[in-house]
């Protein structure tokens, strides 16, 4: 049985030992996430060399699945809306991708309702998510906060809600309600980023961070990558850019213009909590007479979306980024959502971070690592591990 798409607008075992190596023998950074790093012409040799160990580990592509291989079979004929945060936000759509595929293979059908990045149209899009009375509604990208109205209705009605990006950590939620929340380890994705910077730099860069504070995920990534840049002396912080990523588009240039004009060459690295900054950054760099492979050298903490991998690729103003495995994500909303109607517990898995660059992306397009959709599958068939 196929599902059905429709789109309403409305107005990463070695890695997890490298980073604990890694934070185990550097240190961390000040108690105050927002912090400044230090000035200085000094480098960090010991935070140097967790940084580089742990990135070594989080560049590796050999790699097998390490998720779930049993669970409950597939309950039939169940039906789910996608909220999107927004559509424009390539994260929130290629896991609504993920969730259609996966939707296809067990045989349910999926509703995409756009919330055009707007507080308004959240709500409205999550109202008549509810209205509509399907079997789950997944909460894509947003804070479940901004729509109290709409969670209490949703509970009222038994509907079970899964998060991708929703709260700041994986896993269930009790406050707001979640059957679980879908995501890499924040922490994870910050430090790695921050350490790509450390390792690649020598412990000696100027350092831009773009982020949007009105999603309070991404302002507690920003505020940990803060931190663990500040773990460095001779890493700057030289501008926090606040952009909400509704605005991108507008604002970025702009932004990037004016910042290539007051740190000049002192700005060697960029770091952005999700890579779409760095597409909108691009004419500016080009006008400017930026080379594309940098300086600035910029890596993204987030989401690894197709355009991000045609950037590092052709080396086109992106360097680097810290992928989401969209798809793998998708199918596994739908798996936990399988395990909530078969009354079983959120499987509890947790994606490795991963680090892509134009030396090890294979010339793709995303990262999506390999055997969860037959693992799935089989899972949702009744099959024992193959």
């Amino acid at each position: 049985m196929r599902h059905h798409r429709k789109t309403t607008s409305l107005a990463a075992a070695a890695l997890w030992a490298a980073l604990a190596a890694a934070a185990a023998g550097c240190g961390g950074g000040p108690a105050d996430p927002t912090a400044t790093a230090a000035t200085g012409a000094g480098g960090c040799p010991g935070v140097q060399r967790g940084a580089q160990e742990a990135v070594r580990g989080a560049e590796r592509t050999d790699t097998s699945w390490n998720g779930p291989t049993t669970g409950p079979r597939a309950v039939p004929g169940k039906t789910l809306v996608y909220v999107a945060q927004t559509m424009t936000n390539p994260g929130v759509a290629g896991v609504a991708d993920g969730v259609e595929q996966a939707a296809e293979a067990i045989g349910w059908q999926v509703r995409v309702i756009d919330g055009e990045g707007t507080p308004a149209g959240i709500q409205a899009a999550l109202s008549q998510a509810v209205t509509l009375k399907p079997s789950g509604i997944v909460i894509g990208g947003f804070d479940p906060r901004l729509t109290s109205q709409q969670l209490a209705r949703a509970a009222a009605a038994d509907i079970p809600l899964v998060g991708w990006h929703a709260v700041a950590a994986p896993g269930p939620s009790a406050d707001p309600k979640l059957f679980t929340n879908v995501t890499t380890e924040v922490e994870d994705v910050a430090r790695i980023s921050a350490d790509w910077v450390i390792a690649g730099s020598g412990g000696r860069a100027g350092v831009v961070l773009f982020t949007d504070d009105s999603i309070p995920f991404a302002k507690n990534k920003a505020g940990l990558i803060r931190r663990r840049l500040a773990a460095c002396p001779g890493v700057r912080l030289l501008s926090y850019e606040n952009i909400p990523i509704p605005d991108a588009s507008r604002r970025t240039p702009q932004e990037v213009s004016s910042l290539l004009s007051r740190f000049g060459d002192d700005w060697t690295y960029s770091v952005a909590i999700n890579d779409l900054y760095f597409a909108d950054a691009a004419p500016a760099f080009r006008a400017a007479g930026r080379p594309g492979a940098g300086p600035p050298l910029n890596i993204g903490a987030g989401d690894g979306d197709p355009s991000a991998f045609q950037r590092i690729n052709t080396r086109q103003f992106q360097a680097a980024t810290v992928p989401e495995p969209l798809t793998q994500q998708g199918w596994q909303i739908v798996d936990e959502f399988n395990r909530a109607f078969a009354g079983s517990p959120a499987s509890g898995y947790v994606a490795p971070v991963h680090v892509v660059t134009a030396a090890n992306s294979g010339g793709g397009t995303s990262w999506d690592p390999p055997g969860y959709r037959p693992a799935y599958e089989r899972i949702w068939r009744g099959l024992p591990p193959g």
